[in-house]
């Protein structure tokens, strides 16, 4: 039983290095702010997710893996949050979008409200 714990959690943690060096290549390929910070915290957040949901299985122990449980629920809390309040941020501080960037529907709703 141990080693088919020990074999899922090698493969999470595989998993899990996976989807973090995708969101590291997606940090430095893709072309504008908005576009890095969206593959930083999606994919950063499931291989961080994945990498301790695999520490709790190794662990083997109740305390360790509730702790691991507690930081994947606080990833999934507030990067997502986090993630939108510095876009939020950046777009009215002036940065400016990508040039594939084909709708802005914050302009909208920003030019929305200052007519009302």
């Amino acid at each position: 039983m141990r080693d088919i714990v020990l074999c899922l959690g090698g493969g999470l943690l595989i998993l899990g290095a996976i989807f973090t060096l995708i969101a590291a290549l997606g940090v430095i390929r893709l072309p504008d702010l908005y576009t890095r910070m969206h593959a930083a915290s999606k994919a950063g957040t499931v291989g961080g997710g994945l990498i301790l949901l695999a520490v709790a299985l190794v662990s083997l122990d109740a305390a360790v893996a509730l702790r691991a449980l507690i930081g994947i629920l606080f990833l999934l809390l507030t990067t997502p949050i986090s993630a939108h309040l510095l876009a939020r941020a950046s777009y009215l501080a002036g940065h400016d979008l990508g040039e594939s960037t084909v709708r802005d529907d914050l302009k909208t709703r920003l030019e929305q409200n200052s007519r009302s």
